[in-house]
């Protein structure tokens, strides 16, 4: 427990003062404390999402599904499945269009490394921004799987360097195969960059404050022509809610 919550003071810290953190796999699994056994349930669960047939670039490289949940403390109440919604500001490649994925499915939404998520980072992000306890945040959870082959590039942010238009977001790495490239970009708000790293290993992430940094990940190049080639990544976005 001393190490974990050791753990959260760092994690703190260098998110008061730079706005982002990248967690080593090893660090994020001793704060959510899963089992191989639920890591393995949850990582499988990628290969059942849907196509994403929203992208204005005409690729069909992205796989994806999708949920809205209310966060208070360490509290998550799933919403009605709805679409996802962003404003050309953020998204000028697939802003302004009500894009409606298909739903987590309830064993994902109910594993117990899906739960810790929430359980560990929603108090998190609750006292670093001074709100009281249990607090309502609308949540967004993005399940992707980027594909690459020798006729299309794998682009995890087609739209580049970006900000989501919400307050804290978590991008999780779940799996890497047969693919090269793929960095991670850290930018301040005027694009001058920050930080630059490349998530290998299932678990590692990046946790950010959207308000302070930009981000974005750089195209996905298959290795071998022969061997399927993707990056899937989990992606969660809190927003505060001004409601009590």
């Amino acid at each position: 427990m001393a190490i974990v919550e050791e753990s959260f003071q760092g994690i703190a810290k260098a998110l008061s003062e730079q706005g982002f953190i990248h967690l080593l796999a090893s660090d994020l699994r001793g704060i959510l404390g899963w089992s191989e056994t639920n890591w393995t349930s949850f990582a499988r669960s990628w290969e059942r999402l849907g196509p994403d047939s929203y992208m204005a670039d005409g690729g069909r490289y992205r796989r994806r599904s999708h949920a809205a949940f209310e966060a208070r403390g360490r509290d998550l109440v799933r919403k009605r499945h709805q679409p996802h919604f962003q404003s050309r500001d953020y998204n000028p490649l697939n802003g302004d269009v009500q894009r409606w994925f298909d739903p987590i499915d309830e064993q994902t939404a109910e594993n117990p490394i899906f739960r810790a998520i929430f359980s560990s980072f929603t108090p998190l992000f609750e006292a670093l921004d001074g709100r009281s306890s249990g607090a309502s945040w609308h949540s967004e959870v993005h399940q992707f799987r980027i594909e690459s082959s020798s006729s299309e590039l794998g682009r995890p942010t087609p739209e580049g360097l970006h900000r989501d238009g919400v307050d804290w977001v978590l991008v999780m790495l779940v799996a890497r195969q047969n693919v090269e490239e793929g960095t991670t970009e850290i930018g301040d708000p005027d694009g001058r960059p920050l930080g630059r790293f490349t998530l290998r290993d299932p678990g590692e992430a990046v946790l950010l404050d959207d308000r302070r940094i930009r981000h974005g990940v750089t195209p996905i190049h298959a290795v071998l022509n022969t061997v399927p080639a993707y990056r899937d990544a989990l992606v969660v976005t809190w927003q505060a809610q001004e409601h009590p």
